[in-house]
């Protein structure tokens, strides 16, 4: 008995479902109208540039919200990593040949150890990374006209929202990226006299950065993504445009296609450089071995 090899099933299994699916297409009387987006005809030529008209508002609010999500993340990450203990003097006194573990309790002594600016980086953290993005925006938009009495445009709005709620997950980049220094690099920097801000800024930071890059590059791609929530209180970015002509046309299909390869371009660039940015970077730190 002939036996069928499981390619060949597979390739046959696959004609028959794209059949089937064809079959159902025309059976339902649909008809394609990519005519609307034809950039041959005058009406596929207009359409198109409404749709491109997007990218700057999308590019724009993207590079925007990174640098303010960097900003925040970063200050967050260095809250944590503080160390301050304002009450320290607080410290009943101990046997130093006592195993830290088995030292004397009670409320004075967790009040020496308190660190307050460490309690700020994780409630900051964890409240923000829970809340859905377009929540956020949506309280931020309607929320602080109502409570501060300002008015802020729909571009600050979603770039306040997006950017604070990817601030708690840069943070904890950050975070990675510095505890990741070795300890010998700091003691090396203390030895040569630099001072903590100084130590951070000259030696531990440069580091770190080459090191998170390739998350941030991650991140930068994901705020772009995201951006397309932003459509949702009006601001005319590349989801906006296509939503707006999809009222006009009622081409949905065809439309949202092109708006999928608007995407898709603009997060294969952004990944090319990314990576070229990571290429040179590691250029640099070979060099300096």
């Amino acid at each position: 008995m002939h036996r069928v090899s499981p390619d060949v099933t597979r390739r046959r299994v696959g004609i028959v479902v794209l059949a089937l699916a064809t079959t159902g297409c025309a059976g339902d009387g649909f008809n394609w109208g990519w005519h609307v987006v034809d950039p041959t005809t005058a009406q596929g030529q207009n359409n198109l540039s409404f749709l491109v008209t997007g990218f700057a508002d999308t590019i724009l609010l993207s590079v925007a919200t990174l640098a303010l999500s960097l900003t925040l993340g970063l200050v967050v990450a260095l809250l944590g990593l503080a160390g301050w203990t304002p009450f320290a003097r607080l410290a009943p006194p101990f046997d130093r040949s006592v195993p830290e573990h088995r030292r004397a309790g009670g409320m004075r002594a967790r009040l020496a150890r308190w660190q307050p600016l460490g309690t700020i980086n994780r409630v900051y953290v964890e409240v923000f990374r829970s809340i859905p993005m377009l929540v956020m925006i949506l309280w931020v938009f309607y929320g602080i006209p109502t409570l501060t009495g300002l008015q802020i445009s729909v571009f600050v709005a979603a770039m306040l929202a997006i950017g604070i709620c990817d601030s708690a997950f840069e943070a904890e980049i950050f975070r990675g990226g510095i505890q990741s220094i070795d300890r010998g690099q700091r003691e090396a920097a203390r030895a040569v006299g630099l001072r903590p801000w100084q130590e951070m800024r000259l030696v531990v930071l440069p580091q770190a950065i080459r090191r998170i890059l390739p998350p941030l590059g991650n991140q930068l791609v994901y705020i772009t993504k995201i951006s397309s929530l932003a459509s949702v209180i009006g601001l005319g970015e590349l989801t906006r445009k296509a939503n707006e002509l999809n009222v006009t046309v009622f081409r949905p299909l065809e439309i949202y296609t092109v708006l999928v390869l608007e995407y898709l371009v603009l997060i294969l660039v952004i990944s090319h450089l990314v990576r070229r940015l990571e290429r040179r970077m590691g250029a640099d730190e070979t060099r300096r071995r």
